[in-house]
């Protein structure tokens, strides 16, 4: 399959979404590419955590970069990058990062608005200016994957949260925005509702209880990733393994 951006924003279907199985090296993008992947995509969280460095923008750069380098060196799909805050709250600094990232190969990158390190998310307009910058230094193609937090900081998800989550949604796809990400959004309604008001393809993360991938796709789902859940269950296996092994 062709490794070119159009190829990787043409799988962003409302209602036939693309399955992203997040991996975390070459090894498990082998894996997943092997299951019939049409794209790939690391998640931060498997990457830190296997690589021995934790979560929250702990990875190097220099690692971030040689990993997803290595990954394309071994598969011939679309490679996404979950570049969590791009590593830096400056702008400039942060689209010079994503401008690194795409020079990899990566077609896209996953870009959050919670403050990493810190508490609560960036103002609208600060992650606009962000995500505005970033657009200008990677060109018009690289899909910037917009990822709001609401939802995982909020401890109640009522009718004023989704009014918060589409007017940041709406803010990001005028700052230039090709997707956006939404983790713990689950509720076909509120997933019905966003994608209505929203004019970009709809990410959202399977997890442990959320609803059958078809009835997100019913809703209008444009893209389902897995975040860190393929790691945790393949090291669960392992230890299990290991153990009846050792024991």
């Amino acid at each position: 399959m062709a490794r070119d951006f159009a190829t990787f924003a043409a799988l962003h279907v409302p209602g036939d979404p693309v399955v992203l199985y997040n991996i975390w090296d070459t090894g498990s993008a082998l894996a997943v590419a092997a299951a019939g992947a049409k794209a790939l995509a690391t998640g931060s969280h498997p990457v830190g955590d296997a690589a021995g460095f934790g979560d929250g923008q702990k990875v190097p750069l220099d690692f971030v970069f040689g990993n997803a380098r290595r990954i394309l060196a071994a598969v011939d799909l679309p490679l996404t990058v979950d570049f969590e805050g791009a590593y830096s709250t400056d702008p400039g600094e942060a689209a010079a990062n994503v401008a690194a990232l795409k020079e990899t190969g990566a077609v896209g990158c996953n870009f959050e608005d919670q403050v990493v390190g810190g508490e609560g998310v960036h103002p609208i307009d600060t992650q606009v200016t962000r995500i505005d910058a970033i657009r200008a230094a990677v060109g018009s193609e690289f899909f910037i994957n917009a990822r709001t937090d609401l939802m995982i900081k909020a401890e109640k998800q009522d009718d004023a949260l989704i009014d918060a989550v589409i007017e940041r949604g709406k803010a990001y796809a005028d700052a230039g925005a090709s997707g956006f990400f939404v983790p713990r959004i689950a509720d076909p309604k509120h997933i019905e509702r966003v994608v209505r008001e929203v004019p970009l393809p709809l990410n959202a993360i399977a997890f442990p209880g959320a609803p059958d991938k078809n009835v997100w796709a019913e809703a209008g789902v444009a893209r389902i990733s897995h975040g860190p859940f393929p790691h945790r269950a393949l090291m669960a296996k392992l230890t299990e393994m290991a153990s009846a092994a050792i024991q």
